[in-house]
């Protein structure tokens, strides 16, 4: 955010018109020093991603733009009828926003105008009675085990991509990791005895870390790729420690991983839908389908809330409904 400056300033046009501010002079506005104070707060005191920051940043630099088109640029001006007014005109445009969309707008309002009262420079919370829209719980998707099956073996091969990318689908699945954790693990994040890898060390949300064990499957994955690619793609590169990389030896991209991904599903001929996220869920719906406890899998996925664990359940449970509906011969 630019450098804020003491006063915003404002002038008169022709005729005696107020002038509008200019861009420079409206991010000096109070309401945006306190904005920015807000961001800092959430990125040193409490410890968020920088990703998480940035969608604060965008939610809130929305209502700071239309505050300042009503003329609202101190924190002292803001009342329940002004905040209330622009959730409103989010559902009211010509393409509403989505209810999810809307609901994290909400809730970052509601965190600034929270920190704003705690600050004490509001007396009132002008966000407090603001409802979320309800959201339709949707439960996450996951792959059948064949088609985790097909999509594994279709990185089959020898030279060093493919052996990165059977490394790499087959940590996702065997940690539950999610891609942007997979891309960001170093070789230093392998932990076990005589360089064989029997655990992995991931830093989830908040940079909250988690150890999670790595199957047969999955060691000899990236045993092979720490062999026999690995050197072969960092060859001639500055030095990394990523644990994957590209062609280039530089480290992998979210992005490339997603094609990575995306590339294996079509070679195995999957129809259904494969998001970076279809590992993560198949591993966390087949563990609970094989009987692990709900809340070593929140442990294993890194879930602040094991509510959220407790989603993939209702999956298990459909599963075992579907099965039952076509095997009783009383179920119809």
């Amino acid at each position: 955010m630019p450098a804020a400056d003491p006063t915003p300033e404002t002038g008169v046009g022709a005729g005696g018109a107020r002038r509008p501010e200019t861009a420079s002079a409206l991010s000096a506005t109070a309401l945006r020093r306190q904005n920015d104070r807000y961001l800092r707060h959430l990125e040193i005191e409490r410890g968020l991603s920088p990703n998480s920051v940035a969608a604060y940043r965008r939610d809130l630099r929305g209502f700071l733009e239309a505050l300042e088109t009503r003329g609202v640029t101190d924190a002292a001006a803001l009342d329940a009828d002004t905040v209330r007014s622009y959730v409103v005109s989010l559902r009211d445009r010509e393409v509403p926003l989505a209810a999810s969309s809307t609901a994290r707008v909400i809730s970052s309002i509601r965190g600034f105008t929270r920190f704003l009262v705690e600050e004490g420079v509001l007396q009132a919370d002008p966000a407090e009675s603001l409802i979320a829209p309800k959201l339709p719980k949707r439960l996450p998707k996951a792959l059948t085990q064949a088609q985790v099956e097909a999509l594994l073996a279709a990185t089959d091969g020898d030279d060093p991509v493919r052996l990165r990318d059977k490394a790499l689908l087959e940590l996702l699945y065997a940690t539950g990791a999610r891609v942007s954790e997979a891309v960001t693990l170093d070789v230093d994040d392998l932990v076990g005895a005589e360089g064989t890898p029997e655990l992995i060390r991931v830093i989830g949300k908040g940079d909250k870390q988690r150890i999670v064990p790595l199957g047969s499957f999955a060691r000899a994955a990236i045993e092979a790729y720490l062999v026999r690619a690995r050197p072969l793609l960092v060859a001639g590169a500055r030095a990394t420690p990523a644990l994957f990389v590209g062609a280039r030896g530089a480290r992998l991209s979210r992005q490339n991983a997603w094609l990575i991904i995306r590339s294996a599903a079509e070679r195995a001929g999957l129809t259904v839908e494969v998001s970076p996220h279809s590992l993560r869920h198949s591993f966390a719906t087949h563990l609970l389908a094989g009987g692990a406890d709900v809340r070593v899998v929140q442990e294993l996925l890194g879930h602040a809330s094991v509510a959220t664990t407790q989603l993939y359940t209702h999956v298990t449970i459909d599963g075992l409904r579907d099965v039952y509906q076509q095997a009783h011969p009383r179920a119809r």
